[in-house]
């Protein structure tokens, strides 16, 4: 359970002023005493508090202040400053640290000043390093807190080193409630690059209408500088979450054949926004933005050890350089004819392939660790992993049971969906794409199921399924087919609801519209015991198979979980404080997101990756994945059990 609190301000004047004047935690509660009318002249100045050791009576006893100590933990990095912390190898750096000048912490009321009506001046003060232990930097810092400074909501912090830190948490020790902790997880920039200080808040949660007065203006100034003023190249050190179209996929000024449409903004391509980067436009087509230079996300979305990142981003790039052309040079003579028999995929199992030299040695496995895995290392070979089901039946991807299982579970159980309307028919205009009657006909189904019940009960008894990529996939069919070395066909498969509670394949259906001066051609494939018929009713599996795994990596995996998050994500920060108990609840969920998406971008998704490289509809994928936004993307249909009902 989120155990957050959300703070609500009571404005009403009371005898016991409960958490004042310091955030509440788990120690006893300070109280001040407000003294009636007769009392009033002769104890005008009097403030009644717990008095602590540490507490020291200024202004002639009037007021009451305390000793606060602040601990600062700072994450140790590679390639920063603050890796091999010794002596004085970091030249400037390290002589700010010893004179105590590396880092400047200002403590921010909560409370205006009563006089003024205007924000209370900080209180600022160095923090000196003190240690390193466990791959952690330690600064202290002290400082004394008036008795009338109130609650304490903020900490602003001044990196003056000349390189970034990475901020974990801030704690305030020695208050009358016991200790205040910020959890910071987050880099702060040098002022030499970023002059403004960065403003950590308590981790009290505020609703804005309900933010402390002193802290409203730290609130909105927070906003402002993430949200930018969407002009400009970003850099790698920005903080920033702005909105841009995916006009980055295709690289036209590489090669002509490498341009791709604009995704996003537009009704014929409509797509969701990803993080603005700012790059400059493309020579050859304007509306695009070269791929030249880093893919940007905000800093804080980075991966969390730059190590770690710096790995998967060149790696990556060396792994699908190398493991790819492998799989053509090893296996395939010419990659155009597929594998030549069931021995060569075995080989990928059993034996491993070799595979060369990469120009960033690394741990393989550990980054394709679902994918292969090594078995010797020093050998550079590689075996993909043996699918369980393999271990009891090696050839059960051919079976029909297996066909049926995973539809729901296998990787795409996205797609199937009851049968509500009868008979089938394709909403697509007939003039473009032939007749819309389907090929799978109640005469058909009902011989399939005349062990069973009638179609009509069928329906009734809602024992009728479908997977249906026939208006999907139909309009791409001819431009696809134009690709030398692949096809394409609109799609769908029928399945009955046993009563043992399985799914029995009942018919697949390939359709091709109208092209080339033919007219439209369909054909419906059932299961069958007869030599020819088995076959043909395998290649209709394969065909059927390839659109459903092409749709899942673009659709159900990429565009739903991945491209239609990021908007969100980018909503979340220019539109809710750290403050609000909303972001704290959506923060952990949406972490990396844009960092993965980035990657996407720049190695699977892009013109002449991964993604057109292995799936049916090539280079064509990503305006595949728009039409089905399109025409299936609903907000109120995308989660449990909406999502269930729906299909």
């Amino acid at each position: 359970m989120l155990k957050t609190q959300i703070h609500r301000p009571d404005n009403a004047r009371t005898f016991f002023l409960l958490n004042k004047p310091c955030i509440p935690s788990h120690g006893f509660a300070s109280f001040s005493f407000r003294p009636g009318p007769q009392l009033q002249k002769k104890y005008r100045n009097v403030r009644a508090g717990y008095v602590l050791e540490n507490a020291k009576a200024v202004a002639g006893g009037t007021r009451v202040s305390t000793s606060v100590k602040a601990t600062v933990t700072v994450k140790l990095s590679d390639g920063g400053c603050f890796y091999n912390l010794v002596g004085l190898s970091h030249g400037p750096d390290d002589i700010l640290d010893l004179l105590g000048k590396s880092l400047l912490l200002e403590i921010v009321s909560a409370e205006l000043d009563p006089k003024t009506g205007l924000e209370k001046k900080p209180i600022s003060r160095y923090a000196r390093r003190t240690g390193q232990k466990d791959g952690e930097v330690i600064y202290e810092s002290e400082f004394v807190i008036p008795g009338d400074f109130g609650e304490i909501g903020a900490v602003l912090v001044e990196n003056e080193h000349k390189n970034e830190m990475y901020l974990k948490h801030i704690v305030l020790n020695g208050l009358p409630n016991g200790p205040i902790e910020f959890n910071c997880d987050s880099w702060v920039e040098p002022k030499f690059d970023k002059p403004e200080k960065r403003v950590f808040f308590t981790f009290k949660s505020y609703l804005p209408s309900q933010t402390p007065r002193g802290l409203k203006s730290l609130r909105e100034k927070d906003l402002v500088s993430l949200r930018g003023n969407g002009k400009g190249e970003r850099k790698t050190s920005d903080r920033i979450y702005d909105y841009d179209v995916y006009n980055d996929l295709g690289d036209p000024d590489s090669k002509p054949e490498l341009a791709r449409p604009v995704l996003g903004g537009s009704k014929k391509y409509p797509y969701p926004r990803r993080c603005r980067t700012g790059r400059p436009r493309s020579k050859i087509d304007p509306l695009s933005e070269t791929r030249s230079g880093t893919f940007y996300v905000p800093r804080d979305e980075e991966f969390s050890e730059v190590k770690q990142n710096s790995f998967i981003t060149k790696t990556a790039e060396s792994v699908l350089d190398a493991l790819l052309p492998s799989l053509e040079a090893v296996l395939l003579d010419d990659p155009g004819l597929g594998f030549q028999h069931f021995s060569d995929i075995d080989q990928l199992y059993n034996q491993g392939m070799p595979i060369p030299k990469l120009k960033n040695q690394g741990p393989l496995q550990s980054l394709v660790l679902r994918l292969v895995k090594a078995v010797e290392d020093a050998d550079d070979v590689v075996k993909f992993e043996t699918p369980a089901m393999f271990h009891k039946d090696k050839f059960s991807w051919l079976r029909d049971e297996e066909f049926s299982r995973q539809t729901l579970a296998g990787v795409n159980p996205y797609s199937i969906k009851l049968v509500t309307e009868w008979p089938l028919k394709s909403k697509l205009d007939p003039d473009v794409y032939g007749p819309p009657e389907s090929a799978i006909t109640t005469e058909l189904v009902g011989r399939e199921i005349k062990d069973f019940m009638t179609v009509d009960k069928a329906l009734e008894q809602k024992k009728l399924f479908i997977i249906d990529y026939h208006d999907l996939l139909l309009p791409f069919v001819s431009k696809v087919r134009r690709i030398k070395g692949t096809t394409l066909y609109g799609s769908r498969a029928l399945f009955f609801l046993t009563p043992d509670g399985t799914l029995k394949p009942l018919a697949i259906e390939l359709t091709r519209p109208p092209m080339d001066g033919k007219p439209q051609w369909n054909k419906v494939f059932t299961p069958s015991s007869e030599a020819t018929g088995l076959w043909l009713w395998r290649f209709a599996k394969a065909h059927f198979l390839a659109h459903d795994s092409g749709y899942h990596e673009l659709v159900s995996h990429w565009l739903r979980t991945h491209c239609a998050t990021e908007p969100y994500i980018i909503a979340t920060n220019r539109q809710l404080s750290v403050m609000h108990p909303i972001y704290r609840l959506l923060h952990p969920h949406c972490r990396y997101t844009m960092k993965i998406n980035a990657l996407a971008r720049q190695v699977l998704i892009s013109a002449d990756g991964v993604i057109e490289s292995s799936f049916s509809p090539s280079k064509y994928s990503m305006e595949l994945s728009s039409v089905a936004y399109d025409q299936q993307w609903r907000f109120d249909r995308e989660a449990l059990p909406a999502d269930l009902i729906n299909r």
